[in-house]
């Protein structure tokens, strides 16, 4: 290791069921030798692919967490071939205070990679992940719902990539994983997302965004947990059938899908998530929050598609994202 604090309580590489942590000193007020934990499952059996399956990137994002915990709970090694690494809050500090970005250092972890050894806790975290478990992967999947501030159609996606092979592999994933919208994302922002980092290292990445608004629904906890299932059969590291439903095929092709807000104001929605718009509708109003007889401002759509997903909490700030319309394939 390349001089990162990090050391896991548990083996990498050996066959069986391991519950542990990922240990990063870290020295504060209340605990002077205390230490970062952030928890890791790992079960091996035998020869075969290994799958890193991550959550809690961003700490107010719960599908991915449900599932994973579930998982690492009840998976026998003896259903496997190969091996699966679990982190459910991979931003632990993050995760335990509900919040985006960590606490500690204010980091978004998903714009933090591949850290540094010694730089900032989120930046050694993201740094072990990237040197220790991505290289041992050959596929990875990401959770991420919209958290506080966004609320998304349900959705799994993969990247557009230069590297075609890699692309096909990571779209076939995609499918595989059956969610209710499929989407074929091109990143507008991708500097230092863990994303980026595993594309980069040639493995086979799949990433989601399942509801948002702070919490879990049952469905949508459903969705990640039956995607899991079928990715690790896909994967050929679990035996099975996939539970297949049908998905409807989404693209985002250029930055026209994305709107924002060019004013402050109380938010009002003029469609609901999966409806449909067309290039200059009128997709939510802007009221003043602070004086009445005023005329509310209008944000429009960019393009025709489907409203995929939306800011969540009533008020809104200007610069903040308004709406995402993604193009149905």
């Amino acid at each position: 290791m390349t001089g990162n604090p990090i050391r896991t309580t548990v083996p990498l590489d050996s066959a069986g069921v391991h519950h542990g942590f990922l240990k990063l000193p870290y020295s504060r007020d209340d605990s002077a030798w205390g230490s970062i934990m952030v928890p890791i499952t790992v079960i091996a059996n035998g020869d075969g692919p290994t799958a890193l399956l991550t959550g809690g990137n961003h700490g107010d994002e719960y599908e991915g967490p449900i599932a994973l915990q579930e998982l690492a709970s009840t998976l026998d090694p003896a259903e496997i071939t190969g091996r699966v690494i679990i982190l459910p809050m991979m931003n632990q500090p993050a995760f335990a205070a509900g919040l985006r970005c960590s606490p500690l250092d204010g980091a978004n972890m998903n714009r933090s990679f591949p850290g540094r050894p010694d730089g900032s806790v989120t930046q050694k975290i993201c740094h072990y992940i990237a040197t220790e478990l991505v290289p041992r992967a050959d596929i990875v999947l990401d959770f991420h719902s919209g958290g506080r501030t966004l609320d998304f159609l349900p959705f799994a996606a993969a990247h557009v990539l230069e590297d075609k092979t890699q692309e096909a592999a990571c779209m076939a994933a995609m499918e595989a994983f059956n969610a209710p919208y499929s989407v074929r994302m091109l990143e507008i922002d991708n500097v230092g997302m863990f994303d980026t980092e595993v594309e980069r290292q040639g493995k086979t990445f799949v990433t989601t965004e399942l509801g948002g608004a702070g919490t879990a629904s049952a469905r949508t906890a459903a969705i990640a947990r039956k995607g899991l299932r079928n990715l690790l059969i896909h994967a050929g590291i679990l035996s099975g059938t996939p539970q297949r439903n049908e998905t409807i095929a989404l693209d985002m092709p250029d930055e026209r899908c994305f709107s924002f807000a060019e004013t402050a104001g109380l938010v009002e929605y003029l469609v609901d998530l999966g409806a449909p718009v067309t290039e200059g509708q009128p997709i939510a109003r802007i009221w003043p929050a602070d004086r009445t007889g005023g005329a509310p401002a209008l944000c429009h759509a960019r393009r025709d598609g489907l409203l995929t997903a939306r800011h969540v909490p009533g008020l809104i700030k200007i610069g903040d994202f308004v709406a995402l319309v993604a193009v149905e394939v």
